[in-house]
């Protein structure tokens, strides 16, 4: 299995985990919480596809993650129910840093793939890493993350992405560069959440 495929895998999972948690404090029933989770774990990357022209969307091209979803969703609607005292918002955060550094590499580097220019490489990673819990928080009734809580979240993705597109243009590994990126896109956007940085308030 390549590096960009196990981060693509994991940056699903950590993407349904966060639609399971908001489904659960919506107190949807198993459809709500399939649906939900479906949509964050692939709504950036179907957006990215689309705007890629890239078929089939690489969740029909690969079908087991479809199926790993559904699955997930069976064994998660009732053990959420059980452990529902300990969702809360800050496990949504943590959950969506993860998230957004994974998505948004796996979506650079699918753009980078694409031959597409440095700067809409850049952008497709940040549609990748975002959109999908921007879908999430619509279809839950609540205005998205990314706009209401004032903090970095698309900024951290776009400057990692960054980091990651120069990394590659001086030569550095390429894994090395997809973990170092992801890996600071996350620890940014939670550094940013806890220290209350706010931008454009």
């Amino acid at each position: 299995m390549s590096l960009i495929k196990f981060i693509e895998i994991m940056a699903i999972l950590v993407g349904a985990f966060s639609g399971f948690i908001e489904a659960r404090r919506k107190r949807m029933d198993l459809v709500g919480v399939f649906t939900v989770a479906f949509i964050a774990a692939f709504g950036g990357g179907t957006l990215r596809d689309i705007l890629l022209d890239r078929r089939p969307l690489f969740w029909v091209q690969h079908e087991e993650y479809a199926i790993l979803i559904f699955v997930l969703a069976m064994v998660a609607s009732p053990l959420m129910k059980t452990l529902r005292h300990i969702v809360s918002e800050r496990l949504i955060v943590i959950a969506d840093a993860v998230g957004l550094g994974l998505f948004s590499v796996a979506g650079v580097s699918s753009a980078l793939d694409a031959h597409m220019p440095l700067f809409i490489a850049s952008m497709m990673g940040v549609i990748t890493g975002i959109f999908g819990g921007v879908l999430r928080d619509i279809v839950c009734n609540e205005v998205p993350m990314v706009f209401r809580d004032g903090k970095p979240y698309a900024i951290c993705a776009f400057v990692g992405n960054w980091i990651f597109l120069l990394m590659g243009m001086y030569g550095f590994p390429h894994d090395f560069a997809l973990w170092s990126s992801a890996l600071f896109i996350s620890g940014l956007r939670l550094l940013t959440w806890k220290f209350n940085v706010q931008v454009g308030r």
